[in-house]
């Protein structure tokens, strides 16, 4: 039963971290571009994602970190994706513009 426990153990904390990373990215992405993407507004993402943290924190029990475990999901294949692509990069970035090249200190010619 001890390698059952310890298999449990891994996937909760496993469930934890996906909610931490799903919400450490969701106060990332500013809240103009949630509404540009035509999702719900910050707040809400913030508010299910805390609360997904705080299930698997404080009431670790399966059902619930489960219905975490799908607004995490959602997070990462639904509404990432339209932040990005509305943020032109990650994290509320703004591109500057320039090509796929160019490096830190501009374009990068192939050493010619």
């Amino acid at each position: 039963m001890t390698a059952f426990g310890s298999l449990m153990g891994l996937l909760y904390t496993a469930l934890l971290v996906l909610a931490v990373v799903a919400l450490v990215m969701a106060v990332f992405f500013r809240e103009d571009a949630y509404r540009a993407a035509d999702k719900q507004n910050k707040g809400f993402w913030l508010i299910i994602l805390g609360l997904a943290v705080a299930v698997n924190l404080l009431a670790p029990r399966l059902f619930l970190q489960l219905i975490g475990l799908v607004a995490t999901i959602v997070f990462f294949v639904d509404v990432r994706p339209a932040l990005k692509q509305v943020s032109g990069g990650g994290f509320g970035r703004r591109r500057r513009g320039g090509s796929s090249s160019d490096g830190p200190y501009g374009p990068y010619n192939g050493g010619r």
